[in-house]
């Protein structure tokens, strides 16, 4: 009966990515930009001869990265000297952040939240995830922006293939009980499924794969797998425990949890990251609005 329980839910997932017609497929130079910086064999240059064909990323790019986010010194006025200074993980992040801000219009997940509630959520994650990494000098403070970009995916995919049964789903999680279980109860697999099989498709790095298929359980992966979910975990966790945003997925989420141990977190990380925390949330978000 499990089985047959798992295989039903990764047909339904399977169907709903399928189904999927306005966000399947991320705009054509960023789905480049991810592939080009995540081969080895890459260099600033050829990533530079991609993002010149679209002045309107170039312009993005330059706006953050003339940003007291990154805190360089004097104005960066040429692409070539932002993807020097900041490195192409940098850069592929903001391209991948600018094209997803798209897709989070209009729409409601329930009477209280909107996509654009579910945007501002994910900023904040992927902030406070890079802020966290940062504070505890683990080696992933780029790919932990990402990450946290990208690790709630899965309900966009659910609010435009199931908005009714994610509705469901979210007003029944305001009144109390796990977001993930209610999810598989009324749609039949969570966001976190959807979330792992989207992030496939459009072919992301493997370890962005790993936290939106694992941000809310990272204790089920192997040791070695464990780091960046962790982070994600925590972060997701701070920012719905702040009401930013669509917070409803991590609400009662603890974070003393042993399950964390790897992390070297302690009370002076979470009080060093939350100084300042809100403003470069704030001028993240007005930057890719």
């Amino acid at each position: 009966m499990i089985c047959t329980a798992a295989a039903d839910s990764q047909k339904l997932v399977r169907d709903a990515v399928r189904s999927v017609t306005s966000i399947a497929t991320l705009p054509e130079v960023t789905g480049k930009i991810v592939a080009t910086v995540d081969d080895p064999r890459s260099s600033a240059a050829a990533l530079h001869r991609i993002v010149a064909h679209d002045p309107a990323l170039v312009t993005r790019i330059l706006k953050v990265v003339n940003s007291a986010f990154y805190g360089l010194p004097g104005q960066i006025a040429s692409i070539d000297r932002a993807i020097v200074l900041l490195g192409l993980n940098a850069i592929k992040n903001i391209a991948v952040a600018a094209s997803l801000g798209q897709l989070f219009r209009g729409v409601k997940l329930s009477g209280k939240f909107t996509a654009r509630d579910l945007w501002s959520h994910c900023i904040a994650v992927a902030v406070t995830a890079r802020e966290l990494a940062r504070e505890m000098k683990l080696p992933v403070a780029e790919e932990a922006f990402l990450a946290g970009m990208i690790h709630d995916i899965g309900l966009l995919v659910a609010l435009q293939v199931w908005p009714e049964p994610l509705r469901q789903a979210c007003e029944a999680a305001a009144v109390g009980g796990d977001f993930c279980t209610l999810e598989r109860e009324i749609c039949g697999a969570d966001h976190q499924q959807l979330g792992a099989a989207m992030t496939a498709h459009w072919k992301f790095p493997r370890v962005c794969q790993m936290v939106a298929a694992n941000h809310h359980n990272p204790q089920t992966l192997a040791s070695d797998q464990r780091l960046l979910p962790a982070v994600i975990y925590v972060a997701d966790t701070m920012c719905c425990q702040k009401e930013i945003g669509f917070n409803l997925t991590a609400l009662h989420q603890k974070l003393d949890s042993t399950d964390l141990a790897p992390l070297p977190l302690d009370e002076g990380v979470f009080k060093r990251v939350n100084v300042g925390l809100a403003e470069k949330i704030s001028a993240v978000s007005s930057m890719l609005a």
